[in-house]
Formats: structure tokens, sequence, C-alpha cells
């Protein structure tokens, strides 16, 4: 009886050294944090609507810049007054996304459900056909949506679609078909009528948040939205968009990027397969991934398994 006391007390302590031993959290509980393409902390998507002809300065300007835009264009109103010519479209926005906004901007929410599918699915074609790429993505007229709407567009290769909610921060997208953009471009300074103090409240606001983004440590997704068409007329607007596109420009952590790419590269991050003690991962899409685990840095490559120390 003495014996089988004493074996059962040592075998108490062993139990108790190791499982102080091993008070370490699992790593299958370690947090992995998505990075933007090339590792970066930031990433920036300007995003216009319409496809009027001021398109084409602004287009300029971006390029001199080194920026890159997602451009939602009205199929059936180009060609006609103070929009761009269909002739001009797949030169004009190279190296940019081409992107839906309904192909006569009808509010989807007063539509039938034939109707909202027609009139996505008509621009789909016909910008398909103007650019030679599939176009994946759009922007709902007015910014209105709802439920129903969302409803009949989904199936139709609709992969994102931006509201006018404006959010005021640096989050992720919660839904792809809901994507709430971060501010409108000068804080609606020159997109709605305001009085001067208001306007200068407005884009107060709109500096204050990009100078925020800038000096961001931590990921931060800005998401600017507007026309071109609201920078032209009386005014020295367009010299507005210069100062911003100065201070944006060629920043080594922001990932210049258009919304389809962002699009894709979150996917490829979420469809990233982990083994369970996180120690290993699969990357089976065709893009590179940038993760960070315990504040170290790594890069998956497309089509590899990388092992993770």
């Amino acid at each position: 009886m003495k014996i089988i006391i004493v074996l059962v007390a040592l075998l108490n302590l062993i139990y108790s050294a190791n499982a102080q031993t091993n008070t370490a959290p699992a790593k299958s509980s370690i947090p992995i944090e998505m990075l933007f393409p090339q590792g970066k902390s930031k990433a920036l998507i300007l995003s216009f609507d319409d496809g009027n002809v001021a398109d084409r300065y602004l287009v300029k300007l971006m390029n001199e810049y080194g920026l890159v835009g997602t451009f939602h264009l009205n199929s059936n109103k180009l060609g006609t007054k103070d929009y761009l010519t269909k002739e001009e479209i797949k030169s004009l926005y190279k190296g940019h996304e081409v992107s839906g906004h309904t192909a006569n901007h009808p509010s989807l929410t007063s539509l039938s459900k034939i109707d909202v599918i027609y009139e996505v699915l008509e621009d789909r074609k016909e910008l398909e056909r103007l650019t030679a790429y599939p176009i994946r993505g759009m922007s709902y007229p007015f910014g209105n949506t709802n439920d129903f709407v969302v409803e009949a567009i989904s199936g139709l290769g609709i992969e994102y679609a931006r509201t006018v909610g404006d959010t005021y921060n640096f989050g992720m997208p919660v839904d792809f078909l809901k994507w709430h953009p971060t501010i409108h471009f000068f804080g609606k300074t020159n997109y709605i009528p305001n009085d001067p103090a208001e306007d200068s409240s407005e884009l107060a606001q709109f500096y204050q948040l990009t100078t925020d983004f800038l000096k961001a440590n931590s990921l931060a997704l800005f998401y600017v939205w507007g026309h071109s068409w609201e920078y032209e007329g009386p005014g020295n607007k367009w010299a507005e968009v210069k100062k911003f596109f100065q201070m944006i420009s060629e920043n080594p952590d922001i990932c210049y990027t258009s919304q389809i790419e962002l699009v894709d590269y979150i996917n490829a991050f979420n469809n990233l397969k982990f083994s369970v003690d996180k120690t290993m991962v699969t990357n089976l899409s065709s893009i590179d991934v940038f993760i960070k685990i315990n504040s170290k840095v790594y890069t998956i490559e497309a089509g590899n398994t990388k092992q993770l120390k």
C-alpha cells in the first residue's frame, strides 16, 4: 500500500511539473494579420463614377502621380453630351480599372428584379466589349441599395459593389456587395452645395483623415470616391486635386490598388490553408500573400506551401 501511495505521489509531481512547463498558448490561437501586397500596411483606393469628359484630365493627373483609379461607367450614357466616347474607353483607362455603374444610372431600389438584372448585365456586357476584359464590380447609382438589390445582383458576376455611405475610418470591407468607402473627395465640398463655413469644415475633415491615414501605424485602407465633374467650373478645384495627389503619392508604405485587385488579394488571404499548429501554410491562389505573425512578416508565394518558423 505504501508503495502505491508513493508511486501516485510521484506521478502527481511529474504531471504538475509538465503542466507548469506547458503554459504557453497553443500556436493555433496565435492571430494572423493580413498585410497588403508587397507587405505594406496601408492601401489606397480612388474611385470615380459616371465617365464624364473631365475623366480625361483626371486620368492624366493620376498617371503623372503614379496613382491607380477604379472608374465606374454608365455604358448607355457614353457618347452623349458631357460623357466620354466609347472609342476612347480602352486607351484612356489603360492601367486603371473600368467597373460598372449600370447602363442608364437609375435608382435600383425603385426597379423590379428583372430591371435591376437588365441594368447590371447590359452595362457589364457593353463595358466588356469596350475594354476586352471581364467587368467584375460596380458602384450603385446614387449609392442606393437594399437587401432586395443585393439579392438581385448576386450571381451576375459582380464581386463587389460600392455604396456612398462614408465610414470616416480605415476599416476593411465587411461585405463586398455593401462596400462602404471612407469618405467622399473633399468631404462633399464640391458635390453638395453648402455655405462657405460648412465647405470649410468638410474640407478640413477630409485633410484630417488624409493626415491620420498617412500617420497610421496599423492596417489601414483609405477609400476615397467622387466624380471628376465636381472639379470643373468656377474656382481652382483642380489645384486642390493636385494638392491631395501630392500628399498621397510616392509613399513606400502605401499600396496603390484598384478595387478588384484588392478583392482578389483579400480572397487569396482568406483562402490560405494553415496547419492546426500554424507551422505550415499553403497558398492555392496565383497571388503572393503577405502576412504577419508575432510581428514577423512572411511572404506566402503563389501556389506554394511555406514553413512558418
